[in-house]
């Protein structure tokens, strides 16, 4: 494992070579887990890099070749892009966007099998990205190293904000150079680096405005429209206004990412595979409405309020100009 020290020269080596956007980025917080801040921001449903946590200490020996030899021979969900960006995009919903084409395919394989297309992988092939589900698939040895978690501290973490139960740990392996669009989740994590670097831009919730969601009803959900290597400002004339934060995650660090916070993820170019694992707990029950209303709230009741009008619409062409009925001329 790197020191601190090396850590931190890499860390502004990346800073100084990633590539710059068209909004302003300050950097997320970077605190020891221990930090009576650190534990305030994650209160403040705010992003914070935890240090120290040793929350995956036990898999920091994970790269290619350990997981190739331990893992097993089940299959991995691989998904496969003609880009280096990988668009979520949910199968149910498309038959209500009849001219959907999905970005992306996806395909059954063992480790080994998709470790061989990525040594084999040169300009023009379809990049690559694994993500899976840990669960009793996967062979003794890393389930040795998965229950030698430090469980006790993310357990604590979410015995003190009240979160509901841990709903999945998603394994990620990605080929350098990968990007997950910016969107946003529905729920609560704490996305752990253990090989290589990868790099969050982060958007809190009130940003939802300059980032145009698409409709709850179309594949993309929870996708921003936005394109922040071709941005369209005529398309989407609040884009300019986009403030964001930066954090570049390092080997055994651990970013606390909220819920309904918006999120493009990196694997930074020249640096080799990147291999994660993400902790997702649902959130608090709301025990009590306080107001004003913060930004996180005000989502969620946009969404439920679009899914609401959807459902009982039934033709989701008729969506948006009722909703435009609604507030032209009469709140604008």
């Amino acid at each position: 494992m790197a020191s601190a020290s090396n850590n931190e020269s890499v860390l502004e080596e990346i800073r100084a070579q990633v590539k710059s956007y068209h909004f302003p980025l300050d950097e997320v917080p970077r605190l020891n887990c221990h930090d009576p801040r650190a534990e305030r921001l994650i209160q403040n449903e705010e992003p914070v890099i935890l240090t120290d946590t040793n929350l995956v200490a036990s898999a920091l020996q994970w790269d290619a070749n350990y997981l190739g030899e331990h893992i097993g021979n089940s299959n991995y969900t691989v998904y496969f892009s003609n880009t280096h960006k990988f668009l979520y995009y949910d199968d149910k919903k498309i038959s209500k966007v009849p001219s959907f084409v999905p970005p992306t395919r996806h395909q059954d394989l063992t480790f080994q099998e998709f470790l061989r297309k990525m040594n084999k992988w040169k300009n023009g092939d379809p990049w690559m990205y694994l993500q899976q589900s840990l669960n009793n698939t996967v062979g003794p040895r890393i389930v040795q190293d998965f229950t030698a978690f430090n469980w006790t501290w993310v357990t604590e973490q979410q015995r003190k904000n009240k979160w509901g139960p841990l709903t999945s740990n998603l394994l990620l392996v990605g080929m350098e150079g990968v990007i997950t669009p910016v969107h946003y989740d529905e729920q609560q994590n704490f996305f752990a680096q253990i090989h290589g670097y990868k790099r969050f831009l982060l958007f809190e919730p009130g940003m939802f405005p300059c980032l145009y969601p698409y409709p709850v009803y179309h594949p993309h959900d929870r996708q921003s429209q936005v394109d922040f290597d071709n941005p369209d400002f005529e398309k989407f004339p609040k884009l300019p206004e986009l403030r964001g934060q930066q954090a570049i995650l390092a080997p055994g660090d651990v970013l606390y990412l909220p819920v309904y916070w918006w999120h493009q993820v990196e694997s930074v170019p020249e640096r080799g595979m990147t291999i994660s694992v993400n902790f997702w707990y649902k959130s608090a029950p709301t025990e009590k409405v306080v107001y004003p209303l913060k930004p996180q709230q005000k989502v969620a009741m946009m969404r439920n309020i679009e899914k609401m009008i959807c459902d009982v619409l039934v033709n989701v062409e008729e969506v948006g100009p009722l909703m435009q009925s609604m507030v032209l001329g009469r709140y604008t």
